[in-house]
């Protein structure tokens, strides 16, 4: 059997994350300040865009461990990042405010097959190579930059090519369905490459009586992440249009999203010793504290210095979190309970999602603005940090 290239696998992977959330979440962003001048919404309707793409992800989450156990990961991620083009695509062609939510519900469902399932592969090709996994999971997770670098150099361009026509903000949409369309194309590699390698991985750790997921074992860590899903949406929805109240142009806009992407894109390396040494919830617990103070900075200044400072430290944290419960549920479950433990995880940072974008839209419709609402998704990242902190790794069975 031929050597397999872990970390090139691993970077074509990556492009589920880009899709599921770099593209058909994140890049959301940037089109909602000229969506909601256009077609006149409150920021709390331009909010309930996430949240109705949270709930279909959180839907897609709670239907995932039954699809992979009757299709398997690399069939989903596939199908899931056809289904999210194609969700992606149709967003063009609305303007009412009930069938662009259902696009985005169910972009999201799709977005939950896409990233659950390459979660699965990735925590695969992790145990491949134990002694990098941290580094392989970040760069799976860290896709999730390129997608929102993509994002931050095409929507732009493409708003201002079409200004002059009529809800121009749609050509955006069909521009990125063909970046989805890209991604899963490229994908196809590592999907038949890590399906090939499963049964070797299987069998290679096999334990009959390997402890099974079990909600209790990672309460702490689950609701630290569930209020990680409430405060880091509210920043990734909001920060975009709060830029640009704040005064920032159009190349600012392109600068500070294509920065962040970067940084996500470069978090892999930076966080993968912290994800291999710790077994509990340190590293979400630490992280979820960065972030919080990532998202407090432009809610107190508009200093162009700290606000790219910001959008660095957020990008350089935001997706490691993702990447510090997959490292958690792998150092504490057999492999044949991955995929339990990454749904469990994504379904309650799903429910944490729901939240944060209307609560954030509402608050920031009253006194204080969008400032304001940031300052309530800081405190939700707080609380999750000290909740995360209180996770301990599960007892290892006694040798027999």
């Amino acid at each position: 059997m031929a050597p397999i290239p872990h970390l090139s696998l691993a970077l074509a992977l990556s492009l589920g994350a880009a899709v599921s959330l770099g593209i058909t979440r994140f890049a959301y962003a940037l089109l909602l300040p000229p969506m909601r001048e256009d077609l006149h919404w409150s920021y709390a309707l331009a909010g309930g865009m996430n949240t109705a793409n949270a709930l279909g992800y959180l839907l897609g989450a709670l239907a995932t461990p039954w699809l992979l156990a009757r299709a398997g990961a690399s069939r989903l991620l596939l199908v899931g990042a056809a289904l999210a083009s194609v969700f992606m695509a149709l967003s063009g062609f609305f303007v009412e405010a009930a069938p662009l939510l259902l696009q985005r519900l169910l972009a999201g469902v799709a977005s939950a097959f896409v990233f659950i399932a390459g979660g699965v592969l990735a925590a695969r090709l992790a145990g491949l190579q134990p002694r990098r996994g941290g580094l392989l999971l970040g760069i799976y997770y860290g896709g999730t930059g390129l997608g929102i670098a993509v994002s931050a150099l095409l929507v732009p361009v493409v708003l201002q090519a079409a200004a002059p026509v009529r809800h121009g903000w749609a050509w955006a949409w069909w521009v990125l369905a063909l970046a989805c369309v890209g991604g899963t194309a490229v994908m196809a590699w590592p999907a038949r490459v890590l399906a090939d390698a499963a049964a070797g991985v299987s069998a290679a750790h096999a334990d009959a009586g390997a402890r099974p997921f079990a909600w209790r074992d990672f309460g702490p860590g689950l609701a630290g992440y569930s209020l990680f899903g409430v405060g880091y949406i509210g920043y990734m929805t909001f920060v975009i249009a709060l830029l640009r109240e704040q005064g920032a142009g159009p190349g600012q806009v392109t600068l500070f999203y294509a920065l962040l992407g970067a940084a996500v894109m470069a978090s892999s390396r930076l966080w993968a010793g912290l994800l291999d040494r710790y077994h509990g919830g340190q590293p979400l617990a630490l992280l979820n504290g960065l972030l919080g103070v990532a998202t407090l900075m432009p809610a107190l200044t508009a200093a162009w210095p700290l606000v790219l400072a910001s959008g660095l430290l957020f990008g350089g944290v935001f997706l490691s979190v993702v990447a510090s419960t997959t490292a958690l549920v792998r150092h504490n479950l057999a492999p044949v309970h991955w995929a339990s433990g990454i749904s469990a995880f994504t379904i309650v940072f799903a429910a944490g999602q729901i939240v944060g974008p209307t609560v954030v839209g509402w608050i920031a419709d009253g006194p204080g603005g969008l400032a304001r609402g940031l300052l309530y998704s800081a405190g939700a990242l707080w609380l999750g940090a000290l909740l995360a902190w209180r996770q301990q790794p599960l007892p290892r069975p006694a040798p027999t």
